[in-house]
């Protein structure tokens, strides 16, 4: 994730007051952070706590797998141990000789040692455990392929919220920039409404009419700015970027015309790319090797063992010496639980049991897929619709605006007319800002339903 973020640009400026301008406290210095939408993504992918947490459990479900696989090799144990024993009588015979000087001679069986010295080498090979090593291998592989896809699905979801916090944000700066230009609007006509009052061309409720419009415009880009703080600080948080931070968006406003596949190819590449499907499937084959690990547990287990002990003494040598020895064994062992209450018995039961309720959560799944990639691909659908509608608008609008300036200042049509055809305007403009970030949370979200 670092060499993807590392090769994505952006711009840092800093902005600051001027010295010397005010006596208080200096303000705080602001960074200007240009970033594209794409820019934007990448830094969110790399500093994000989610998907680091995602990512500390992916490596665990791996570590998990290959501690598994280790089941299947040789496990060897080295130990060393001392121990010091109390003193005991030595234990000894005396047995006749043919030696007349020496006619018994005294034998001891068990000495008196009370250091004790040991080294021991084991080594133990599983030879036949009835299916419960390979199941336990295919469970914790399935495990560690499904917190992959669970990993792909927080970076899809992590994009998704980035590209709604990045639109959102263009949507309020925009449209409290056309709030902006409506009020300059509204001030220009409040003012030759305030002369013609004056001169008593224009009545006082002509010039309240306009002052309305004018405050509502206010109110409205009031709303917009504030809108516009809250999407950003949001994106501040997904980027990780500290409050002082202002960022500037500088995605192109312009949307490219594209082609939309049919429903059904969507479906299709929704339902083999979504990771959350794929970490689903994943889980119901862990699941079913879980059960067939607890049903190779109830089967007879056979293991190949062997070791080498150096002693001193050797207890494997009698009578044992106060000298270091070495003995080895190579056997063959055999273990098979054959009664045990049930216990086995259950356990798989209940992980045949979980592996059916993935099983029905996964056809779930594909239905909820299905729908959800209908949903998108109509919203897209209606977005472009409705963007190009806007911009109809728009046009119609400001050239509705143009002509009613014109014949307002050669005195043809009320202060009303005038003021109607500046509302249309800002409304045009609005519905235009809407629609375009309609249309880019329509593609995003069409393409995390697909799961692209």
């Amino acid at each position: 994730m670092r060499a993807a973020f590392a090769a994505v640009p952006w711009i840092t400026l800093s902005v600051s007051a001027p010295a010397g301008a005010t006596q208080g406290p200096a303000p705080p210095t602001v960074e200007a952070l240009q970033l594209t939408v794409d820019a934007a993504v990448a830094r969110a992918v790399e500093s994000s706590p989610r998907l680091a947490r995602l990512l500390a459990l992916e490596a665990g479900a791996a570590a998990e797998a290959r501690g598994a696989r280790a089941e299947r090799w040789p496990q060897l144990e080295v130990g060393a141990a001392y121990s010091r024993r109390s003193e005991v009588p030595e234990l000894a015979i005396f047995a006749p000789t043919n030696d007349p000087a020496r006619p018994v001679e005294r034998i001891v069986v068990f000495p008196n040692i009370q250091d004790n010295w040991r080294v021991r080498a084991g080594v133990t090979l599983p030879i036949y455990t009835g299916g419960r090593v390979s199941g336990q291998i295919d469970a914790t592989r399935e495990g560690a392929a499904a917190a992959a896809e669970d990993l792909r699905a927080g970076r899809a979801d992590l994009v998704l919220e980035t590209k709604t916090a990045y639109w959102s944000l263009v949507t309020a700066r925009e449209s409290e920039r056309v709030l902006r230009d409506a009020i300059r609007a509204y001030d220009s006509h409040l003012r030759d409404a305030r002369s013609r009052e004056e001169v008593g061309m224009a009545a006082r409720n002509e010039v309240l009419a306009v002052e309305v419009e004018r405050d509502r415009a206010e109110y409205e880009r009031l709303q917009a700015e504030a809108a516009a703080e809250a999407a950003e600080a949001n994106l501040q948080r997904l980027l990780g970027l500290p409050p002082a931070t202002r960022i500037d968006p500088v995605e192109p406003k312009e949307v490219q015309p594209g082609s939309r596949p049919e429903l059904e190819a969507l479906v299709a590449e929704a339902q083999a790319s979504r990771p959350e499907r794929r970490a689903l499937a994943a889980r119901v084959a862990a699941a079913d090797a879980a059960a067939s690990a607890e049903r190779g547990a109830r089967l007879p287990q056979l293991a190949l063992s062997g070791g080498y002990t150096y002693a001193n003494p050797n207890r494997d040598i009698v009578p044992p010496t106060a000298d270091w020895t070495d003995t080895w064994e190579v056997g063959v062992g055999l273990a098979w639980s054959v009664f045990d209450g049930g216990k086995r018995a259950s356990l798989e039961a209940r992980t045949r049991a979980q592996a059916g309720a993935a099983r029905e959560e996964l056809r779930e799944l594909d239905r909820a897929v299905r729908l959800e990639v209908t949903q998108r691909a109509l919203e897209l659908r209606t977005a472009e619709a409705r963007l190009a509608v806007s911009e109809r608008g728009v046009v119609s609008a400001a050239e509705s605006q143009r002509v009613a300036a014109d014949r307002y200042r050669e005195g043809v049509i009320p202060s009303s007319e005038l003021l109607d055809a500046e509302v249309a305007h800002e409304r045009a403009a609005l519905s235009r800002t809407e629609s375009f970030a309609a249309l880019r949370l329509a593609g995003a979200g069409l393409d995390r339903a697909a799961g692209r």
